[in-house]
């Protein structure tokens, strides 16, 4: 509840009055607890603080109880003891509902939430996707050639179609990036099917959200945009994975600011140890440094989650502002936990915390905050004040008239498919395909040529040797009469003395001697 441009969050034992200074909000934050302890209440608590003083927030909603913040809380006997208690009244508390979007994106339950594959970024992508190191590596490949040919990745298809066109054109790109091989793009195509079947062709698209649309207000009031995720959260490599996104984009897209008297906006991780599960040593020193420095661009950030050591060490030293609700310590690494998140409190004389932890009833906590130097408060076990909303759920058609309401559902309701890197590729493809055609049909042509080039040769050399062998008969033949003639007359000149018998013998004798002759002169 805001109070003299302070949150009042709870009171001490002595109903000393627990205050949150706006000014170190962006200092982060721990809200922790065991399931059913009260963490809900206190986040719902801050919410409403932070949007009564014009700060937008953002919630995930993973059980869908935070819902009702759209709307008024309902009087009942435990509200009224309860107000009774911490002199609520005369504060001028009073029941109320606040400006919400909601967000879903499956699109089901809230405005439907998008963004790209470009956005996204391969060391994101890889882990949604739960790649090894060498696929991670090949994936990052892959976005620098779509980068370096100025290709967009805006969807599934788009990632889908790169990869299948690196692989098939892999010698190529060989020498300027390095070798990728088939069995490792396979397994990332393997892993992008299973997560278009998980929600994910959904997700990646335009229109991609824009940040700037959740920095807005409402009659003075900070708009909380809250992301449905009872169904997201079911996979929560995609949970985890969207949430740094956003915590991402905002890092990327806002400007520094230095110290404020309030953060320009604050987020709400439920379930946040879903963000460090399984998270490779990049992808961690990536969150630290987000969380380390987005505080100097106003954003402040709260981790919700059961036990305080799910979170790494060195993103639980910059989360100032700590409400820790009860832990329960049933095993020997229970009670190593409770021992720890008692140990990083500064001790209050008047009381152990570890002990006080463990009996700490719903609602209640143990609170520290940091003061006007920034130095973190000796803790307090004190007592969480109710939220304004109601608590719990809303109707279908409650939520339907809120989503439809929104002036942001014009903008993202219908998803639109750009020009981007599958329809690029595809025209290239055919292109390729043309030219392959085109080549294939000048070299069937090229070789009908030659063997009709080859063909004609043959005929004219066989027309050549048959003139050339005409000739040789043609020469023979005449060769063979002319010494014939010759030979007859001769062998009669000689054989005439011997009378008519001898002029016969003769003129035989002569034309076979002088065919002989004539033959071996007309042979070549």
């Amino acid at each position: 509840m805001l109070q003299d441009k302070k949150i009042w969050v709870a009171n001490n034992e002595a109903g000393e009055k627990i205050y949150l200074l706006p000014s170190k909000a962006n200092r982060h934050g721990l809200i922790a607890g065991a399931t059913g302890t009260g963490k809900t209440v206190t986040a719902r608590v801050l919410a409403e603080a932070f949007s009564d003083m014009g700060v937008p927030v953002f919630m995930a909603d993973v059980k869908g109880d935070l819902a009702g913040i759209m709307s008024a809380g309902t009087d009942s006997a435990d509200m009224q003891e309860r107000i009774s208690r911490f002199g609520l009244a005369d504060a001028g508390f009073s029941f109320s509902g606040y400006p919400v979007n909601f967000w879903d994106i499956y699109g089901k339950n809230g405005i439907p939430l998008r963004t790209t594959i470009s956005e996204m970024g391969p060391i994101l992508m890889s882990r949604i996707l739960q790649l090894n190191d060498l696929q991670s590596d090949i994936l990052s490949i892959v976005y620098r050639i779509a980068d370096d040919e100025g290709l967009l990745l805006v969807d599934i298809k788009d990632l889908k179609a790169m990869l299948n066109y690196v692989q098939s054109h892999a010698k190529d790109y060989a020498e300027q990036y390095g070798r990728m091989s088939s069995a490792s793009i396979g397994a990332i195509l393997r892993a992008l099917v299973a997560l278009e079947g998980e929600g994910g062709d959904l997700f990646f698209g335009e229109t991609a959200l824009n940040i700037a649309d959740w920095m807005s207000t409402f009659d003075g009031r900070g708009v909380i945009n809250i992301l449905d995720s009872q169904i997201l959260f079911s996979n929560g490599r995609l949970y985890a994975t969207f949430l740094l996104w956003l915590l991402s984009e905002l890092f990327e897209q806002m400007p520094e600011v230095g110290d404020l008297d309030k953060p320009k906006m604050v987020f709400f991780f439920d379930e946040a140890h879903l963000l460090f599960k399984d998270a490779s040593k990049v992808l961690l020193e990536k969150i630290e440094q987000v969380v380390r420095l987005i505080r100097s661009k106003g954003v402040g950030v709260y981790f919700c989650t059961q036990v305080p050591g799910d979170i790494p060490d060195s993103v639980l030293a910059q989360l100032g502002n700590r409400v820790q609700h009860a832990l329960r310590a049933y095993t020997p690494k229970d009670q190593k936990a409770v021992r720890a998140a008692a140990q990083s409190f500064r001790k209050n004389p008047a009381f152990d915390t570890e002990t006080t932890l463990q009996a700490l009833g719903t609602g209640e906590a143990l609170i520290s905050f940091l003061d006007e130097d920034g130095i973190p408060t000796v803790v307090e076990k004190a007592f969480v004040l109710p939220p304004r909303s109601r608590m719990g759920t809303i109707s279908d058609t409650e939520r339907e008239q809120s989503v439809k309401g929104s002036i942001l559902y014009t903008k993202y309701s219908h998803a639109y498919d750009p020009d981007s890197a599958y329809e690029f590729l595809e025209r290239r493809g055919m292109e390729e395909a043309a030219e392959a055609e085109k080549a294939k049909a000048e070299a069937l042509a090229a070789k009908e040529q030659a063997k009709e080039e080859a063909k004609a040769a043959a005929a004219a050399e066989r027309e050549a040797q048959r003139a050339e062998n005409a000739k040789k008969r043609a020469a023979k033949q005449v060769g063979s009469t002319v010494a014939g003639t010759v030979g007859r007359e001769a062998g009669k000149a000689l054989g005439g003395s011997f009378g008519k018998f001898g002029k016969t013998i003769g003129g035989n004798l002569g034309a076979s001697l002088g065919r002989g002759i004539f033959g071996t002169l007309f042979k070549n």
